[in-house]
């Protein structure tokens, strides 16, 4: 099998990976302190500052200010104010009152939470904008706005007041089963540090009562200029003029006094691991979470990178293997794996987390105990270390290729890093040459030695999370003590390794040929009907060297199938994907796939059938390959896997009941859409009656006839070698004796729902752990057919101007949410070219309970007045400025050329002629930016929404439910807080991230104003 990319005559001709020397490797050699590629000094203040030009995007520029002050550094009475002066920079400066600088910077189109946002965490706040640079002195202005973080931030009385509720709200949302785990876990995992008792939100007694001098002594005390440094990357026509606006607006600024020294503060480490059993009520499933810690590792040399090398095969390594295992005859869990993670600034972890079955935990724990054991008592095959070597190898290389088109924000991160981590940047152009240097000189022995760190004796953490009680603290040790006797007496086998095939396509299919070819100039798009039948549209551009994305889809889905049938069809796609829907176990395929950058997903809707792929241009052929496979396999239920899939659809169903905004969720959809089977909720009953060999039946159907699927791909593509491709891959698909699945999409069923007619204010009373509290104020749209184009991109940019309002009275104005987001759903609606559309549009936000009622009247006041006053002119201008800068952003991106392609096909007046429809949407946009003025914008929400908007919607409201046995307890509730609190945490008061690892980011992640 051959572990590296396929080299084409493209690739070697563009960019000459293959031919990139070899580089003479001094393993003592400095990487150097010096940051490549920037220009990179220190102002005569202490500000440090990093200026890079690129053009990726065009005319935009990422900024960032650092400051190395975070929740670690505050005293007892200020927990919580290092993210409190985060919110207040925002709020109000010298310069700029009332949230003045969120209204500017929307203004030139750089939106509030997505260009303009901050992090706080244990060890540092950063301040983050994304904006245009079109314009000279939009780039000045926006390093004023840094400059005025750094030492203008205003700390009044009313200031403070203002921002207390945005605060507060975000500690509430916290406050759920992963908030509680999340810091739960962090004081048993810092146990004896400082940092333990620092989480950056901080507590509630402070958040309501700190006075401003509290909030003013803290930030005066840490925010120095020598403790900071400003990164600006972005499309400059030259870097030295950007240092020079970094000078002007902060070269003046002073030290008032001597800065303090930022104090280092240890974690213990200790020999004995530690033991958790966290039991939390409202967790989304049991799961086992295996730390071990361990001093931050140093990168200054050439021995150090590679020892960082070496850690990521054994982590890919380790992660291949555990995957595999959640693929065998009853798995001890459903997923699992490893990773390493800088936790605070002196130390890191790695870290091994699986999900598993209720009361699964302890044989999940000895899997993962058994498995690091068994690489230190036999280590990797080196075959397994060849599939690891392609693997990295394929990754530099597609970030070589794409050198030259990184984006400002990814390079901003890394001078971040530079400046707070101090980790070295040294280039990808040296980076690739070191790594092509030395990944084949590292052994499977020397990334075996690596599970020598992961002995429990090594400041090991242990933590089981329930959803009630099952394992015990000695249930752990039990384990422990049996995976070392075990250890010591060599009993534990070899690895035992699956057979690999070495083809995708074992026999290459004839190849079609090509019935019609259409040029669409307009949009640079090339059309082919194939002989059997499918169309294929694909467009060349150069976004991205190593990017190539595709869509296929078909018309015809789940609401075709009638309700005795629609449960069985609709797990499909989870039990074909169990099996192997390529025609190899995912297993397999995995290390088939090594070294290569291609994946091929699928989905069933309600009303189409489509799979999307994401491939390098030297790995297209492989993932068409993976179409033709999905086309040409015929899945068959194996029990085993059936069985897997069936323990994690009832375990999601279990944690869905627990997780209390589930009924409110469920309220929402019945009350807006109706009890109809297709909107309501999986219950137990339904998964028993899951046919499996008709889940797969119906998956086979929905990938079987060409000639119903229109594919779009989009990227760098060859049209001269991805052609033969194409016709080999796509047309080679045989075509269905008989039609399958063949459906006029002007003919599908719709799916049954009615918005109710009169105005509903419901509250959905949960048991919660904590007070959580969430609304959802729905109303009906309908759009017309004959003004459908305009009025689709109308309903785009009220939904932007609703939440921006929205945003302002409930945050800015009264501060009492940290944020609101509006979403309009038309999906309901088949995909007819006939007839009126009908949806919603919901207004979502979090709030204090108490108040819930009275913000939904304010949220209503607020578009009622938008419909009756209209507007200002700055609200119109700010919300076409959002729109057109994430249009210029998206014209640049390879994914939002495929969504518009894909748009334009699937819309309403494309009768064939794929360059007209998108046209059509195109002149529809620009119509409506051209007639969007306040009176359009108050007559459209006249004539969208209901008006007046309070005679028509729904109001769901989430709110706890205190439990008699809870209510009677608080009477008798003892008034020491410190005990009550010490008492949740050893209850294990802690919720479950079954998936993903987001808890070990942490203290990196913080809080986000």
């Amino acid at each position: 099998m051959d572990l590296l990319p396929a080299e084409t005559s493209q690739i070697a001709k563009r960019h000459g990976f293959r031919s990139l020397k070899l580089v003479n490797v001094d393993m003592d050699q400095p990487l150097g302190e010096k940051p490549f590629g920037v220009e990179y000094g220190v102002l005569e203040n202490g500000l440090r500052y990093y200026v890079r030009s690129n053009s990726k995007p065009k005319m935009r520029a990422a900024l960032a200010l650092a400051v190395k002050a975070g929740s670690v550094l505050e005293e007892e009475d200020e927990r919580g104010v290092a993210h409190i002066v985060e919110h207040l920079a925002f709020s109000a400066t010298k310069k700029y009152t009332n949230h003045d600088i969120v209204k500017f910077l929307e203004s030139i189109g750089a939106e509030f939470g997505a260009c303009q946002n901050a992090v706080t965490s244990s060890d540092d706040t950063v301040y983050e904008l994304f904006v245009p640079v079109d314009k000279p002195e939009l780039l000045s202005q926006a390093i004023s706005v840094l400059a005025e973080f750094s030492t203008e931030v205003r700390v009044s009385t009313d200031d403070l007041e203002k921002e207390r509720g945005a605060v507060m709200e975000e500690y509430r949302g916290n406050r759920n089963a992963n908030g509680r785990m999340q810091d739960a876990h962090w004081i048993l995992m810092m146990e004896g540090s400082k940092y333990a008792d620092r989480l950056p939100i901080g507590l509630e007694k402070v958040i309501r009562t700190v006075p401003p001098e509290i909030v003013k002594q803290f930030y005066r005390k840490w925010y120095h200029l020598h403790n900071m440094a400003v990164i600006a990357v972005g499309d400059f026509s030259d870097t030295q003029s950007v240092v020079e606006l970094i000078r002007t607006h902060f070269g003046p600024k002073s030290l008032a006094h001597d800065p303090l020294p930022i104090p280092h503060f240890p974690v213990p480490s200790h020999e004995e691991p530690r033991f958790s059993c966290f039991v939390e009520s409202e967790a989304a499933g049991s799961a086992v979470m295996i730390s071990y810690k361990m001093s931050v590792d140093e990168l200054k040399t050439v021995k150090d990178y590679k020892d960082l090398l070496t850690e990521s095969m054994f982590l890919y390594a380790l992660n291949q293997r555990l995957f595999k295992i959640s693929r065998r005859k009853d798995p001890p869990f459903f997923s699992c794996s490893a990773a390493a993670d800088v936790l605070v600034r002196p130390v890191k972890a790695y870290m091994i987390t699986s999900s598993c079955k209720e009361k699964g935990t302890i044989e999940a724990l000895e899997s993962m105990l058994i498995e690091v054991a068994r690489i230190r008592l036999h280590g990797f095959s080196e075959r397994e270390i060849s599939v690891v070597r392609a693997l990295l190898m394929s990754e530099v290389e597609s970030a070589y290729l794409e050198r030259d088109q990184m984006q400002s924000t990814s390079l901003r991160d890394e001078y971040l890093q530079h400046f707070l981590r101090n980790e070295p940047v040294v280039g990808i152009e040296y980076e690739a040459q070191l790594q092509k240097t030395i990944l084949p000189q590292i052994s499977a022995l020397e990334v075996s030695k690596y599970s020598e760190k992961l002995r429990t004796s090594c400041s090991c953490v242990i933590k089981t999370m329930e959803p009630w009680a099952t394992a015990t603290v000695d249930n752990l040790k039990a384990v422990v003590s049996k995976i070392s006797s075990l250890e010591e007496e060599q009993s534990i086998s070899p690895w035992d390794d699956e057979h690999i095939p070495e083809e995708i396509v074992s026999n290459k299919p004839n190849p079609g040929n090509i019935v019609q070819q259409l040029e669409f100039s307009n949009i640079e798009v090339t059309e082919l009907i194939l002989s059997n039948g499918m169309r294929v549209c694909y467009k060349r551009t150069d976004f991205f060297d190593d990017q190539v994305l595709f869509t296929g889809f078909s018309y015809g889905g789940l609401s075709e199938l009638p309700e005795s049938e629609y449960f069985s069809c609709s797990m499909g796609s989870t039990i074909a994907g169990e099996i192997g829907v390529f025609g190899y176990k995912p297993s397999v395929l995995m290390d088939m796939l090594a070294g290569k950058r291609a994946e091929v997903g699928t989905k069933v809707g309600a009303y189409m059938r489509t799979f999307s792929g994401d491939c390098s241009p030297s790995d297209l052929e492989t993932a068409l390959q993976l179409v033709y496979q999905l086309f040409t396999t015929d899945v068959k239920p194996g029990e085993e896997e059936v069985k897997i899939v069936m323990q994690m659809a009832e375990e999601a169903v279990h944690a869905q009941e627990r997780d209390p905004y589930t009924a409110f969720a469920n309220r929402v959809r019945e009350l807006n859409y109706g009890n109809s089977y297709f909107f309501r909720p999986i219950r137990i009953s339904d998964l028993q009656k899951v046919d499996p060999l008709k889940a797969c039946q119906y998956f086979n159907s929905c990938f079987k006839d060409p000639s119903t699927f229109t594919v779009v791909i989009v990227g760098n593509i060859d049209p001269s070698i991805a052609g033969h491709l194409i016709l080999q891959y796509l047309g080679g698909i045989p075509k269905s004796p008989e039609p399958v699945l063949h459906f006029n999409r002007d003919d599908l069923r719709g799916l049954p729902f009615t918005f109710p007619a009169t105005v509903i204010r419901e509250v959905v009373r949960s048991p919660m752990v904590e007070a959580q509290c969430s609304v959802q104020l729905c109303f009906p749209v309908e759009l017309k057919n004959e003004t459908m184009m305009q009025e689709i991109h109308f309903v785009g940019f009220l939904s932007k101007l609703l939440e921006t309002k929205i945003m302002q009275v409930l945050r800015f104005k009264h501060g009492q949410i940290y944020s609101a987001g509006v979403s309009v759903f038309l999906g309901g609606n088949k995909p007819s070219r006939t007839g009126d559309i009908r949806g919603d549009i919901s207004i979502n936000f979090s709030c204090d309970p108490d108040i819930s009622s009275m913000l939904v009247d304010i949220a209503l006041d607020e578009i009622l007045h938008l419909q009756e006053e209209g507007c200002s002119d700055e609200d119109v201008s700010a919300v076409l400025e959002i729109e057109q800068r994430a249009h210029e952003n998206g014209l640049q991106e390879n994914y939002y050329w495929l969504d518009r392609i894909l748009r334009s096909y699937q819309s309403r007046v494309y009768f064939g002629d794929v360059g007209m429809s998108f046209e059509v949407q195109d002149e529809g946009r620009s119509k409506v930016r051209e007639l969007l003025t306040p009176s359009t914008a108050q007559l459209a929400l006249q004539r969208i929404l209901p008006f007046p908007c309070k005679k028509q919607y729904t109001v769901v409201i989430l709110m706890p439910r205190t439990s008699p046995v809870k209510l009677l307890t608080s009477l008798f509730q003892s008034t020491d807080n410190s005990y009550s609190r010490k008492a949740k945490i050893l209850a294990g008061v802690a919720g479950v991230t079954v998936f993903g690892l987001t808890l070990w980011r942490y203290s990196r992640r913080g809080h986000k104003s």
